[in-house]
C-alpha cells in the first residue's frame, strides 16, 4: 500500500507539472503544430563585408526571428577564388517560389536549395557579378558584372543567360519591381537609374540625371518614387520614376560628413519601412542611422540612432518590426531601441550588407524578404 501510495503521488506530481509547464507556454508543441506555424529566419551571407572573415566566416548564417535571433547554423557556400580563399559576397537574393536562394561574389552566382540547404550550381559571367535582384516568381535574375558596362539576364533555374542589357555604366545594384514589370539598374559611374522592361530585358527609360553617380537605392511599392544616396551627400535625392525628374535633395542636418571605412561615400545605404513612413539612412562617419518622415514632402529629419560600427547598409524584416543595418544591431523600429546583436556560433558580432528574412511554413519556404529595403505598400510583396 505505501509502495502504491507513493508511485500515486508521484503520477500526480508528473501531471502538476506538465500542467504548469502547459499552462506557462513551455511544453513542446507536436509535430503536426510545428508544421502549421510559420518560422522566421534571418540568412546573412559572409563575407558581406569585403572579403573580411572576422565578422562572421564564410556561408550563410542563419538566425532565428522568432527566438531573439539566436544563431540557428552556418550552410556551407562556394564562392572561393584563388587559393580556395573566400570571395567578396556581392549580392543575396531568394524566392519561396522555388525554394531557392541566390549567392553572388565578384566572381560567380551560386543557387541553393532551401529546403536541403545543398548547393545546386555554381556559374561563373563574363565581367564578374554584383548585387543582384530576382523576379517575384523566382524564375528571372537581373544579375550586374562586377562595376563593368553590362546585366546579364538570367534563367533562375539553371543558371543560363537569357539576355545581355549593355548601360556603360558601372554596373552594380538592381532591384526588381513588386509587380515584377520593370527591374532598376544603378552603376558607379553613371547619374541615371535606368528602368527596364523585364518581359523585352530592354531599357525603356531613365530617372535623373541626379547630382552625382547613384549609390545603393530604393523605391516604393507602387514604383513611383526612388530614394538614392548619391557620392558625396551626406543624405539623399529623391527621383520620380514615372516622370524621370529629380524632385527633391535631402541633407542631414547636425551632422557632418567624415572619414568612412569603406565605399567612398558618406550615406552608404539606404531603406523605406514597409509601409512607406520612413527612410532610414546610413552615416558611416558618424556610426549612425538617420531617420525621416516621408509622409510629407520634402521628408522631415526625425531622430538618429547611434550603431556599434560604420553601416553600410539597411533592410527590414517583412513585417518591418526590425531593421536590420549592416552593423548586425538588431533594431525594434516601433521604440527605435538596439535590441541586441547578431553573434555567430563562436560569439563573434556578425556583420553583413547581404541579408534578408525567409520564412516557413513546416519545412517550405512560404515568404522571402528582399535585401533592399523596398516600400510595400500597394503590393501583395508576401515575397512568394
Amino acid at each position: 500500500m505505501i509502495q502504491y501510495a507513493l508511485y500515486q503521488g508521484r503520477q500526480w506530481l508528473i501531471l502538476a507539472v506538465a500542467l504548469l509547464v502547459s499552462a506557462s507556454g513551455l511544453a513542446t508543441p507536436s509535430p503536426a503544430a510545428e508544421s502549421s506555424q510559420e518560422r522566421r529566419f534571418l540568412y546573412v551571407a559572409a563575407p558581406g563585408i569585403r572579403d573580411y572573415l572576422e565578422y562572421g566566416g564564410h556561408g550563410l548564417l542563419v538566425f532565428d526571428i522568432d527566438h531573439g535571433h539566436r544563431f540557428l547554423r552556418r550552410i556551407p557556400t562556394k564562392g572561393l577564388g584563388q587559393n580556395d580563399k573566400p570571395l567578396n559576397v556581392k549580392g543575396v537574393s531568394a524566392s519561396a517560389a522555388t525554394a531557392r536562394i541566390y549567392v553572388s561574389t565578384t566572381e560567380s552566382l551560386t543557387c541553393l536549395d532551401l529546403t536541403t540547404d545543398n548547393v545546386l550550381w555554381e556559374r561563373r559571367y563574363e565581367g564578374g557579378c554584383d548585387r543582384m535582384a530576382i523576379s517575384p516568381d523566382g524564375v528571372t535574375i537581373y544579375l550586374p558584372s562586377f562595376e563593368k558596362d553590362h546585366w546579364h539576364v538570367v534563367n533562375a533555374l539553371s543558371g543560363d543567360v537569357i539576355a545581355k542589357i549593355v548601360t556603360k555604366s558601372g554596373a552594380h545594384n538592381t532591384i526588381y519591381g513588386p509587380d515584377g514589370r520593370f527591374a532598376y539598374m544603378a552603376g558607379l559611374r553613371s547619374p541615371l537609374l535606368s528602368v527596364a522592361e523585364t518581359t523585352k530585358h530592354t531599357v525603356a527609360r531613365t530617372v535623373g540625371p541626379f547630382s552625382a553617380s547613384i549609390r545603393p537605392y530604393t523605391i516604393n511599392g507602387s514604383q513611383t518614387l526612388c530614394f538614392v544616396n548619391v557620392n558625396d551627400l551626406l543624405g539623399f535625392e529623391i527621383g520620380d520614376i514615372t516622370t524621370g525628374k529629380v524632385l527633391h535633395r535631402v541633407e542631414v542636418q547636425g551632422f557632418k560628413p567624415g572619414p568612412v571605412k569603406r565605399h567612398g561615400c558618406p550615406s552608404h545605404g539606404i531603406g523605406l519601412t514597409p509601409d512607406e513612413k520612413e527612410i532610414w539612412l546610413t552615416d558611416g562617419a558618424n556610426c549612425r542611422l538617420h531617420l525621416f518622415d516621408v509622409t510629407t514632402m520634402p521628408p522631415k529629419q526625425l531622430q538618429s540612432i547611434e550603431l556599434r560600427d560604420q553601416p553600410g547598409w539597411i533592410t527590414f524584416s517583412v513585417d518591418g518590426r526590425f531593421a536590420y543595418p549592416s552593423t548586425g544591431d538588431v533594431i525594434e523600429t516601433a521604440t527605435r531601441r538596439i535590441i541586441g546583436g547578431l553573434k555567430d556560433e563562436n560569439g563573434t558580432d556578425v556583420q553583413s550588407e547581404k541579408l534578408l528574412e525567409i520564412d516557413f511554413l513546416g519545412d517550405r519556404p512560404c515568404r522571402a524578404g528582399n535585401q533592399f529595403g523596398i516600400g510595400q505598400v500597394g503590393t501583395t510583396a508576401a515575397g512568394k
